[in-house]
């Protein structure tokens, strides 16, 4: 994170609760601290679609919070039906009142005004893979390497059976709510990213690619996309940070399975 960012945003903090701020203004201070944070205190931006999402909830927690009790309601409300009744603050509702259309307004504008230019570079969707990467302190040859359950489908089909089973349960827990219920790439966060998120159905995805190719994709997310996959704003996270090395094979192993498709295997070139 970074700290020139989240450091005022604490101290800020700090400060409205010695001097007991109101619980409207705690809501509101804590809604632009999100965003700021969201915004522009991580050293990995986080991109705009997932901000848009993570505000969606915050505030909808912070509506949950203002109506959990009488006295929160009336502290959170209070003052704007104080502001929106009392004849005393008839020129700041009407400063009020021209701004929100205002700044609307500018916002549209400024999201309209933006100079049509095209990339610098052309967008690949599939990137070339690097040769190799590390995760978890474990070299992953992302050429000729393979998934180490494979194997299992022929020598052990029952250890490869719970091997996919896990990564169903994986798979559900951590990567539905993008890719969707049929892996379809039609989750409930999908149409708010940009890019959407991939399509596993697609004959042109899974069968295209060797195993490895999706360990990298999976493991090292949108941070770890080439500068030919952009640009983008892929909201696909480093999953190696949460998962690890088998859990990412073995959620590779429940797309090929649940699709049907088939892995494409290493093939060398003719001499």
């Amino acid at each position: 994170m970074k700290l020139a960012v989240v450091l005022p945003i604490l101290a800020l903090m700090v400060l409205l609760r010695l001097l007991r701020a109101g619980v409207l203004l705690w809501i509101v201070a804590w809604w632009v601290g999100l965003y700021v944070t969201f915004t522009y205190g991580f050293a990995t931006p986080i991109p705009a679609s997932a901000v848009r999402i993570y505000m969606a909830i915050a505030t909808l927690a912070l509506f949950a919070y203002a109506m959990s009790s009488r006295e929160r309601s009336r502290g959170t409300f209070g003052p704007i039906l104080e502001l929106a009744t009392n004849r005393r603050y008839t020129l700041p509702l009407a400063l009020v009142a021209a701004a929100i259309p205002g700044l609307v307004a500018w916002g549209v504008y400024a999201s309209l005004s933006q100079p049509i230019e095209p990339p610098f570079f052309g967008r690949t969707v599939h990137p070339s893979p690097p040769a190799d990467i590390s995760s978890h302190g474990q070299k992953i040859d992302l050429l000729r390497g393979e998934n180490p359950f494979r194997a299992l489908e022929k020598t052990d089909p029952k250890a490869f059976v719970q091997h996919v089973e896990n990564g169903r349960r994986i798979y559900y827990s951590n990567c539905f709510f993008c890719h969707g219920d049929a892996l379809g790439g039609d989750g409930m966060f999908a149409y708010g990213l940009s890019p959407v998120p991939a399509n596993f159905q697609d004959s042109g995805v899974l069968p295209m690619f060797q195993e490895t190719f999706f360990f990298w994709r999976i493991a090292k997310g949108g941070p770890g996309m080439p500068d030919e996959g952009g640009p983008g704003d892929s909201a696909m996270p480093e999953w190696e940070r949460f998962l690890t090395n088998d859990q990412i094979w073995e959620v590779i192993l429940f797309l090929y399975s649940d699709t049907g498709y088939r892995p494409r295997s290493w093939e060398e070139a003719p001499k």
